[in-house]
């Protein structure tokens, strides 16, 4: 089987979210098939929702799309380390890997933080990769700060 990474997906639906105004993170669900099944990017402050991170978007429409609470076997490939909210979310889902591009050391929950999934509470523990796609990633992210700071 050879890999396929769905990152630059990702970090297109991270550039949509940027230009809404919202924090450029993006994300792709994709199934055991190798299907994309949701793409979306932050919409918080488009929903007034502070849960609407595209991780909990994406887990959303898998779940509605599967007729379950569970992903089973599905990839989540991210922009950004997911934070603890994320990361519990994805352990329920039980997603079977997680592909995310820059390491948020401020809020991450992954590698950083509450390591969701190193914890003994965790229902689930996916496979983690990191760095995939992480100079571009990180690059969104500090030009988007970057001019709210202007």
């Amino acid at each position: 089987m050879v890999f396929k990474s769905y990152m630059n997906q990702a970090l297109d639906q991270a550039r949509a979210a940027a230009a809404r105004g919202e924090v450029p993170v993006g994300a792709v669900l994709v199934a055991p098939s190798g299907a994309v099944v949701a793409a979306d990017g932050n919409r918080t402050r488009e929903r007034c929702d502070p849960t609407a991170h595209a991780e909990i978007l994406i887990l959303r429409q898998g779940c509605a799309a599967a007729g379950s609470e569970r992903l089973t076997g599905h990839d989540l490939y991210v922009t950004l380390e997911p934070c603890a909210m994320c990361a519990a979310a994805i352990a329920a889902a039980r997603i079977g890997r997680v592909y995310y591009g820059a390491a948020d050391p401020k809020s991450g929950g992954v590698a950083h933080g509450a390591r969701v999934f190193s914890h003994p509470q965790a229902h689930h523990v996916p496979e983690v990769y990191d760095g995939i796609g992480a100079a571009e990633a990180e690059a969104l992210l500090k030009s988007f700060f970057a001019e709210k700071r202007r």
